[in-house]
Protein backbone atom coordinates (compact mmCIF):
# COMPACT_ATOMS: atom_id res chain seq x y z
CA UNK A 1 0.00 0.00 0.00
CA UNK A 2 1.31 3.66 -0.79
CA UNK A 3 -0.59 6.58 0.84
CA UNK A 4 -0.31 10.73 0.44
CA UNK A 5 -1.30 12.90 2.63
CA UNK A 6 -2.74 16.48 1.06
CA UNK A 7 -4.15 19.42 3.74
CA UNK A 8 -7.14 20.49 1.67
CA UNK A 9 -8.02 23.29 4.21
CA UNK A 10 -6.88 23.97 8.52
CA UNK A 11 -8.68 21.16 9.37
CA UNK A 12 -9.53 19.22 6.26
CA UNK A 13 -7.11 16.01 5.03
CA UNK A 14 -7.15 13.75 2.12
CA UNK A 15 -5.59 10.33 1.82
CA UNK A 16 -4.87 9.22 -1.31
CA UNK A 17 -4.16 5.18 -1.16
CA UNK A 18 -3.60 2.83 -3.87
CA UNK A 19 -3.43 -1.12 -2.70
CA UNK A 20 -1.26 -3.13 -4.83
CA UNK A 21 -3.21 -5.23 -7.39
CA UNK A 22 -1.55 -8.44 -5.45
CA UNK A 23 -2.87 -7.86 -2.86
CA UNK A 24 -5.95 -6.82 -4.14
CA UNK A 25 -6.40 -10.66 -6.08
CA UNK A 26 -5.32 -11.99 -2.52
CA UNK A 27 -7.99 -10.36 -1.02
CA UNK A 28 -10.47 -11.36 -3.92
CA UNK A 29 -9.63 -14.70 -3.94
CA UNK A 30 -10.45 -15.04 0.06
CA UNK A 31 -13.59 -14.08 -0.56
CA UNK A 32 -14.28 -16.39 -3.52
CA UNK A 33 -13.13 -19.63 -1.64
CA UNK A 34 -15.19 -18.36 1.40
CA UNK A 35 -18.16 -18.46 -0.77
CA UNK A 36 -16.77 -21.55 -2.51
CA UNK A 37 -17.09 -23.19 0.58
CA UNK A 38 -20.88 -22.30 1.30
CA UNK A 39 -22.78 -22.32 -2.05
CA UNK A 40 -23.94 -25.61 -4.59
CA UNK A 41 -24.00 -24.30 -7.99
CA UNK A 42 -25.96 -26.80 -10.08
CA UNK A 43 -23.70 -29.78 -11.47
CA UNK A 44 -20.97 -29.39 -8.87
CA UNK A 45 -21.72 -30.76 -5.04
CA UNK A 46 -21.72 -27.80 -2.05
CA UNK A 47 -18.20 -26.55 -1.63
CA UNK A 48 -16.57 -28.02 -4.96
CA UNK A 49 -17.31 -25.91 -7.52
CA UNK A 50 -14.04 -24.37 -9.49
CA UNK A 51 -13.20 -20.75 -8.34
CA UNK A 52 -13.50 -19.76 -11.92
CA UNK A 53 -17.25 -21.00 -11.84
CA UNK A 54 -17.42 -19.05 -8.20
CA UNK A 55 -16.32 -16.08 -10.10
CA UNK A 56 -18.40 -15.78 -13.09
CA UNK A 57 -21.80 -16.22 -10.62
CA UNK A 58 -20.71 -14.50 -7.86
CA UNK A 59 -18.10 -12.38 -8.92
CA UNK A 60 -19.67 -9.34 -8.96
CA UNK A 61 -21.15 -9.10 -5.95
CA UNK A 62 -18.51 -10.17 -3.92
CA UNK A 63 -16.44 -6.85 -5.37
CA UNK A 64 -18.33 -4.49 -3.02
CA UNK A 65 -17.69 -6.53 -0.05
CA UNK A 66 -14.02 -6.97 -1.14
CA UNK A 67 -13.78 -3.06 -2.38
CA UNK A 68 -15.41 -2.46 1.14
CA UNK A 69 -12.58 -4.56 3.53
CA UNK A 70 -9.54 -3.23 1.28
CA UNK A 71 -10.83 0.66 1.93
CA UNK A 72 -11.38 -0.64 5.80
CA UNK A 73 -8.17 -2.07 6.08
CA UNK A 74 -5.74 0.32 4.08
CA UNK A 75 -7.48 3.81 5.18
CA UNK A 76 -7.20 2.46 9.36
CA UNK A 77 -3.50 1.80 8.03
CA UNK A 78 -3.14 5.09 6.35
CA UNK A 79 -4.56 6.85 9.39
CA UNK A 80 -1.69 4.89 11.36
CA UNK A 81 1.13 5.70 9.29
CA UNK A 82 0.25 9.60 9.24
CA UNK A 83 -0.27 9.54 13.04
CA UNK A 84 -4.08 11.19 12.15
CA UNK A 85 -7.03 11.45 14.40
CA UNK A 86 -10.04 12.39 12.29
CA UNK A 87 -12.65 13.67 14.18
CA UNK A 88 -15.69 13.17 11.53
CA UNK A 89 -16.41 10.06 9.07
CA UNK A 90 -14.52 10.07 6.15
CA UNK A 91 -16.15 10.92 2.43
CA UNK A 92 -14.42 7.95 -0.14
CA UNK A 93 -13.98 8.20 -3.36
CA UNK A 94 -12.99 5.23 -5.47
CA UNK A 95 -11.91 3.50 -8.90
CA UNK A 96 -13.50 0.44 -10.23
CA UNK A 97 -12.07 -2.88 -9.21
CA UNK A 98 -10.31 -4.37 -12.27
CA UNK A 99 -8.68 -8.11 -12.49
CA UNK A 100 -4.51 -7.19 -12.09
CA UNK A 101 -4.67 -3.94 -12.01
CA UNK A 102 -3.72 -1.42 -8.59
CA UNK A 103 -6.73 0.03 -6.64
CA UNK A 104 -7.21 3.72 -5.93
CA UNK A 105 -9.18 5.41 -3.58
CA UNK A 106 -9.18 8.82 -1.81
CA UNK A 107 -10.66 9.43 2.22
CA UNK A 108 -11.45 13.09 3.18
CA UNK A 109 -11.99 14.39 6.46
CA UNK A 110 -11.45 16.34 9.29
CA UNK A 111 -9.24 16.19 12.06
CA UNK A 112 -8.97 18.26 15.37
CA UNK A 113 -7.45 21.84 15.96
CA UNK A 114 -3.94 21.65 17.41
CA UNK A 115 -3.46 23.53 20.34
CA UNK A 116 -0.22 23.86 21.28
CA UNK A 117 -0.80 26.38 24.63
CA UNK A 118 -3.57 27.57 26.15
CA UNK A 119 -3.80 31.42 27.11
CA UNK A 120 -5.36 31.29 31.02
CA UNK A 121 -3.37 33.37 33.51
CA UNK A 122 -4.95 36.43 34.48
CA UNK A 123 -8.13 36.41 32.72
CA UNK A 124 -10.38 39.27 33.62
CA UNK A 125 -13.67 39.01 34.40
CA UNK A 126 -16.65 40.70 35.98
CA UNK A 127 -18.59 38.64 38.94
CA UNK A 128 -21.92 40.05 39.89
CA UNK A 129 -21.58 41.35 43.81
CA UNK A 130 -23.89 39.42 46.11
CA UNK A 131 -26.25 42.01 47.84
CA UNK A 132 -27.88 40.76 50.34
CA UNK A 133 -31.25 42.76 51.99
CA UNK A 134 -35.06 42.57 53.01
CA UNK A 135 -36.24 43.14 49.47
CA UNK A 136 -36.70 39.64 48.08
CA UNK A 137 -37.70 38.23 51.80
CA UNK A 138 -41.01 40.68 51.47
CA UNK A 139 -41.56 39.79 47.75
CA UNK A 140 -41.55 35.99 48.08
CA UNK A 141 -43.63 36.27 51.56
CA UNK A 142 -46.03 39.03 49.51
CA UNK A 143 -46.46 36.00 46.92
CA UNK A 144 -47.50 33.33 49.53
CA UNK A 145 -49.90 35.84 51.03
CA UNK A 146 -51.71 36.27 47.24
CA UNK A 147 -51.30 32.63 46.66
CA UNK A 148 -52.83 32.06 50.18
CA UNK A 149 -55.65 34.60 49.60
CA UNK A 150 -59.43 33.98 50.51
CA UNK A 151 -61.70 35.20 47.93
CA UNK A 152 -64.80 36.61 49.76
CA UNK A 153 -67.68 38.21 47.90
CA UNK A 154 -68.43 41.57 47.41
CA UNK A 155 -71.70 42.91 49.01
CA UNK A 156 -71.65 46.23 47.86
CA UNK A 157 -73.06 47.67 44.78
CA UNK A 158 -70.03 49.03 42.72
CA UNK A 159 -68.40 48.75 39.62
CA UNK A 160 -65.75 45.39 39.03
CA UNK A 161 -62.54 47.41 39.94
CA UNK A 162 -58.41 46.16 39.14
CA UNK A 163 -57.79 42.98 41.29
CA UNK A 164 -61.13 42.23 42.00
CA UNK A 165 -62.18 37.71 41.45
CA UNK A 166 -65.00 38.18 38.29
CA UNK A 167 -66.97 35.18 38.11
CA UNK A 168 -68.58 35.20 34.36
CA UNK A 169 -70.12 33.85 31.72
CA UNK A 170 -68.81 34.31 28.39
CA UNK A 171 -69.04 33.27 24.88
CA UNK A 172 -66.42 34.54 22.13
CA UNK A 173 -66.93 35.38 18.51
CA UNK A 174 -63.97 36.14 15.24
CA UNK A 175 -65.15 37.12 12.54
CA UNK A 176 -68.83 36.78 13.28
CA UNK A 177 -68.23 32.93 14.09
CA UNK A 178 -68.51 31.37 17.51
CA UNK A 179 -65.08 30.57 18.96
CA UNK A 180 -64.34 26.75 19.32
CA UNK A 181 -63.70 26.39 23.15
CA UNK A 182 -64.43 30.28 23.91
CA UNK A 183 -67.45 29.87 26.07
CA UNK A 184 -67.67 29.00 29.69
CA UNK A 185 -69.80 29.68 32.79
CA UNK A 186 -68.88 31.13 36.28
CA UNK A 187 -65.67 31.39 34.97
CA UNK A 188 -63.66 32.87 37.69
CA UNK A 189 -61.07 35.62 36.29
CA UNK A 190 -58.91 37.52 38.45
CA UNK A 191 -58.76 41.35 36.97
CA UNK A 192 -55.31 42.81 36.10
CA UNK A 193 -53.64 39.25 36.11
CA UNK A 194 -53.27 39.74 32.23
CA UNK A 195 -54.17 36.07 31.98
CA UNK A 196 -56.61 36.05 29.31
CA UNK A 197 -55.96 37.71 25.77
CA UNK A 198 -55.26 41.89 25.71
CA UNK A 199 -58.27 43.99 26.37
CA UNK A 200 -61.12 41.26 28.15
CA UNK A 201 -59.80 42.24 31.40
CA UNK A 202 -59.86 45.56 30.51
CA UNK A 203 -63.19 45.56 29.34
CA UNK A 204 -64.58 43.93 32.60
CA UNK A 205 -63.59 46.46 34.67
CA UNK A 206 -66.31 48.58 35.11
CA UNK A 207 -69.18 46.29 34.54
CA UNK A 208 -71.58 45.77 37.35
CA UNK A 209 -72.93 42.26 38.73
CA UNK A 210 -76.02 41.04 36.48
CA UNK A 211 -75.16 43.39 33.49
CA UNK A 212 -74.65 41.10 29.74
CA UNK A 213 -72.02 43.90 27.74
CA UNK A 214 -69.88 43.48 24.73
CA UNK A 215 -66.23 43.06 25.52
CA UNK A 216 -63.63 43.41 22.59
CA UNK A 217 -60.34 41.71 22.89
CA UNK A 218 -57.74 41.24 20.70
CA UNK A 219 -55.13 38.00 19.80
CA UNK A 220 -51.63 38.88 20.13
CA UNK A 221 -49.33 38.29 16.80
CA UNK A 222 -47.63 35.60 18.18
CA UNK A 223 -50.89 33.53 19.94
CA UNK A 224 -50.02 29.56 19.66
CA UNK A 225 -53.53 29.11 17.72
CA UNK A 226 -52.08 29.85 14.32
CA UNK A 227 -55.24 30.86 12.90
CA UNK A 228 -56.26 32.95 15.28
CA UNK A 229 -53.12 35.35 15.72
CA UNK A 230 -53.39 39.05 15.36
CA UNK A 231 -57.26 38.61 15.03
CA UNK A 232 -60.21 40.95 16.64
CA UNK A 233 -62.71 39.24 18.69
CA UNK A 234 -65.88 40.13 20.92
CA UNK A 235 -66.99 38.34 23.91
CA UNK A 236 -70.44 38.48 25.28
CA UNK A 237 -69.99 38.74 29.22
CA UNK A 238 -72.47 38.28 32.01
CA UNK A 239 -70.54 39.79 35.03
CA UNK A 240 -72.39 37.40 37.39
CA UNK A 241 -70.38 38.14 40.35
CA UNK A 242 -67.69 39.76 41.96
CA UNK A 243 -65.05 38.83 44.44
CA UNK A 244 -62.23 40.29 46.90
CA UNK A 245 -59.55 38.65 47.61
CA UNK A 246 -58.57 38.77 51.72
CA UNK A 247 -54.94 38.57 51.69
CA UNK A 248 -54.00 36.69 55.14
CA UNK A 249 -52.25 38.46 57.97
CA UNK A 250 -48.33 38.56 58.11
CA UNK A 251 -47.69 37.12 61.77
CA UNK A 252 -46.19 34.22 63.90
CA UNK A 253 -49.56 31.73 63.10
CA UNK A 254 -49.38 32.62 59.54
CA UNK A 255 -45.47 31.34 59.86
CA UNK A 256 -46.99 28.12 61.66
CA UNK A 257 -49.49 26.90 59.41
CA UNK A 258 -46.39 26.53 56.48
CA UNK A 259 -44.35 24.84 57.94
CA UNK A 260 -41.84 24.06 61.27
CA UNK A 261 -41.59 27.47 61.85
CA UNK A 262 -42.00 28.81 65.49
CA UNK A 263 -42.42 32.69 64.33
CA UNK A 264 -42.37 35.01 61.12
CA UNK A 265 -38.90 35.12 61.85
CA UNK A 266 -37.95 31.35 61.55
CA UNK A 267 -39.99 31.68 58.10
CA UNK A 268 -37.81 34.89 57.13
CA UNK A 269 -34.47 33.22 57.83
CA UNK A 270 -35.91 30.35 56.10
CA UNK A 271 -36.37 32.08 52.87
CA UNK A 272 -33.50 34.27 53.10
CA UNK A 273 -31.11 31.44 53.56
CA UNK A 274 -32.48 29.94 50.42
CA UNK A 275 -32.31 32.64 48.44
CA UNK A 276 -28.48 33.32 49.50
CA UNK A 277 -27.91 29.39 47.95
CA UNK A 278 -29.88 30.22 44.72
CA UNK A 279 -28.32 33.55 44.29
CA UNK A 280 -24.56 32.21 44.98
CA UNK A 281 -25.28 29.30 42.76
CA UNK A 282 -26.79 31.64 40.09
CA UNK A 283 -23.57 34.46 40.76
CA UNK A 284 -21.19 31.44 40.69
CA UNK A 285 -22.54 29.86 37.19
CA UNK A 286 -22.64 33.51 35.40
CA UNK A 287 -18.75 33.67 36.60
CA UNK A 288 -17.98 30.44 34.67
CA UNK A 289 -19.60 31.34 31.76
CA UNK A 290 -17.96 34.50 31.53
CA UNK A 291 -14.74 32.96 32.43
CA UNK A 292 -15.21 30.28 28.96
CA UNK A 293 -16.19 33.38 27.18
CA UNK A 294 -12.86 35.33 28.57
CA UNK A 295 -11.31 31.97 27.38
CA UNK A 296 -12.26 31.27 23.92
CA UNK A 297 -11.53 34.77 23.33
CA UNK A 298 -8.40 34.83 24.09
CA UNK A 299 -7.51 31.31 22.53
CA UNK A 300 -9.45 31.35 19.28
CA UNK A 301 -9.89 27.70 17.98
CA UNK A 302 -10.61 26.72 14.24
CA UNK A 303 -13.95 24.72 14.03
CA UNK A 304 -14.29 21.60 12.42
CA UNK A 305 -17.14 22.31 9.53
CA UNK A 306 -18.35 18.85 10.67
CA UNK A 307 -18.90 19.18 14.37
CA UNK A 308 -20.70 23.24 13.59
CA UNK A 309 -22.92 21.42 11.87
CA UNK A 310 -23.93 19.14 14.19
CA UNK A 311 -23.92 21.23 16.82
CA UNK A 312 -25.71 23.66 15.27
CA UNK A 313 -28.54 21.33 14.20
CA UNK A 314 -28.87 19.77 18.21
CA UNK A 315 -29.23 23.29 19.56
CA UNK A 316 -31.76 23.96 17.04
CA UNK A 317 -33.64 20.96 17.68
CA UNK A 318 -33.59 21.71 21.44
CA UNK A 319 -34.78 25.11 21.43
CA UNK A 320 -37.70 24.22 18.44
CA UNK A 321 -39.29 21.71 21.52
CA UNK A 322 -38.96 24.24 24.02
CA UNK A 323 -40.81 26.61 21.98
CA UNK A 324 -43.45 24.00 20.88
CA UNK A 325 -43.83 23.67 24.37
CA UNK A 326 -44.74 27.20 24.42
CA UNK A 327 -47.61 26.92 21.71
CA UNK A 328 -44.63 28.52 19.18
CA UNK A 329 -45.90 26.82 15.66
CA UNK A 330 -43.67 25.22 12.86
CA UNK A 331 -44.53 28.97 11.01
CA UNK A 332 -43.40 31.04 13.28
CA UNK A 333 -40.35 28.85 14.40
CA UNK A 334 -39.04 29.31 11.42
CA UNK A 335 -38.89 32.79 10.94
CA UNK A 336 -37.68 32.60 14.19
CA UNK A 337 -35.15 30.17 13.88
CA UNK A 338 -34.11 31.96 9.79
CA UNK A 339 -33.34 35.73 12.53
CA UNK A 340 -31.61 34.36 14.69
CA UNK A 341 -29.18 31.89 12.63
CA UNK A 342 -26.08 33.87 13.49
CA UNK A 343 -26.89 33.54 16.75
CA UNK A 344 -27.13 29.77 16.70
CA UNK A 345 -24.05 29.71 15.13
CA UNK A 346 -22.07 31.71 17.23
CA UNK A 347 -23.38 29.62 19.96
CA UNK A 348 -22.27 26.54 18.52
CA UNK A 349 -19.06 27.63 17.53
CA UNK A 350 -18.06 28.93 21.20
CA UNK A 351 -19.28 25.19 22.91
CA UNK A 352 -17.09 23.17 20.14
CA UNK A 353 -14.19 25.88 21.02
CA UNK A 354 -14.74 25.42 24.65
CA UNK A 355 -15.08 21.75 24.84
CA UNK A 356 -11.71 21.42 22.81
CA UNK A 357 -9.79 23.73 25.68
CA UNK A 358 -11.38 22.29 28.38
CA UNK A 359 -9.77 19.04 27.60
CA UNK A 360 -6.24 20.75 26.46
CA UNK A 361 -6.30 22.38 30.09
CA UNK A 362 -7.67 18.95 31.69
CA UNK A 363 -4.76 17.19 29.96
CA UNK A 364 -2.01 19.38 30.86
CA UNK A 365 -2.88 20.05 34.39
CA UNK A 366 -4.08 16.33 35.04
CA UNK A 367 -7.47 17.07 35.75
CA UNK A 368 -9.22 14.54 34.00
CA UNK A 369 -12.19 13.35 36.52
CA UNK A 370 -11.12 10.13 38.54
CA UNK A 371 -13.23 6.83 39.60
CA UNK A 372 -12.56 8.96 43.46
CA UNK A 373 -14.06 12.28 41.60
CA UNK A 374 -17.31 10.02 40.36
CA UNK A 375 -17.37 8.11 43.46
CA UNK A 376 -18.00 11.58 45.16
CA UNK A 377 -20.10 13.14 42.79
CA UNK A 378 -22.46 10.04 42.99
CA UNK A 379 -22.48 10.24 47.10
CA UNK A 380 -23.44 14.12 46.79
CA UNK A 381 -26.29 13.61 44.01
CA UNK A 382 -27.07 10.87 46.88
CA UNK A 383 -27.08 13.26 49.53
CA UNK A 384 -29.41 16.07 47.85
CA UNK A 385 -31.56 14.15 45.76
CA UNK A 386 -32.25 10.98 48.74
CA UNK A 387 -31.88 8.70 45.77
CA UNK A 388 -30.39 5.43 46.87
CA UNK A 389 -26.75 5.19 46.19
CA UNK A 390 -26.97 1.90 44.55
CA UNK A 391 -29.77 3.22 42.14
CA UNK A 392 -27.40 5.81 41.37
CA UNK A 393 -24.77 3.58 40.10
CA UNK A 394 -26.58 1.33 38.41
CA UNK A 395 -27.81 4.54 36.14
CA UNK A 396 -24.39 5.75 35.55
CA UNK A 397 -23.31 2.49 34.86
CA UNK A 398 -23.81 2.46 31.16
CA UNK A 399 -21.15 4.12 29.63
CA UNK A 400 -22.50 7.15 27.75
CA UNK A 401 -24.11 8.23 30.90
CA UNK A 402 -21.06 7.76 32.95
CA UNK A 403 -19.13 9.91 29.84
CA UNK A 404 -21.53 12.67 30.41
CA UNK A 405 -20.80 12.89 34.14
CA UNK A 406 -16.86 12.40 33.54
CA UNK A 407 -17.19 15.24 31.18
CA UNK A 408 -19.00 17.37 33.51
CA UNK A 409 -16.86 16.74 36.43
CA UNK A 410 -13.51 17.34 34.43
CA UNK A 411 -15.35 21.06 33.34
CA UNK A 412 -16.29 21.50 36.87
CA UNK A 413 -12.50 21.06 37.79
CA UNK A 414 -10.96 23.21 35.06
CA UNK A 415 -13.40 26.15 36.02
CA UNK A 416 -12.25 25.70 39.36
CA UNK A 417 -8.64 26.38 38.17
CA UNK A 418 -9.83 28.84 35.92
CA UNK A 419 -11.11 30.74 38.61
CA UNK A 420 -8.02 30.66 40.43
CA UNK A 421 -6.16 32.00 38.62
CA UNK A 422 -8.28 34.69 37.00
CA UNK A 423 -8.42 38.63 37.64
CA UNK A 424 -12.11 38.70 38.82
CA UNK A 425 -13.63 42.21 39.67
CA UNK A 426 -17.00 42.37 41.61
CA UNK A 427 -19.66 45.04 40.22
CA UNK A 428 -23.48 45.46 40.55
CA UNK A 429 -25.97 43.02 39.03
CA UNK A 430 -27.47 46.81 37.37
CA UNK A 431 -24.06 47.43 36.21
CA UNK A 432 -23.56 43.94 34.56
CA UNK A 433 -27.26 44.79 32.62
CA UNK A 434 -26.38 47.64 31.44
CA UNK A 435 -23.29 46.74 29.79
CA UNK A 436 -25.21 43.54 28.38
CA UNK A 437 -27.45 45.60 26.86
CA UNK A 438 -25.03 47.86 25.67
CA UNK A 439 -23.05 44.73 23.58
CA UNK A 440 -26.26 43.21 22.92
CA UNK A 441 -28.71 46.16 21.41
CA UNK A 442 -31.01 43.91 20.24
CA UNK A 443 -31.51 41.77 23.51
CA UNK A 444 -32.19 45.04 25.43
Amino acid sequence: MKSSLESTSTLERKLNIEVAAAEVQAAFDKALKGVQREVTIKGFRKGKAPLQTVKSVYGERLKQDVIQDIIQANYATALREHSLDPISYPTIEFDPLEDEKNFSFTAEFEVRPEINTVQFDGLKVQKEKFEAGDKAVNETLEEIRRNRAEATPVLEDRPAEKGDVAVLDFKGFVDGKELENGAAENHELELGSNSFIPGFEDGVIGMRVGVTATVRAHFPDGYHANELAGKAAEFQVNLKGLKKKQLPELNDEFAKGLGPYENLEALKKSIRDDQEKREAKRINDDLKNRLMRALVDRNPVPVPKSLMKDQKKALVEDFEKRMQQQGMGPEQFEDYKNKWDADFEQTAAYMIQSSFLIDKLANENKLRATSEDIDNKLNEYAATTGIELTRLNEYYGEEDRKARLSYQITEEKVLEFLTSKAKIEEVSKEQLEKEAAAQNPKLS
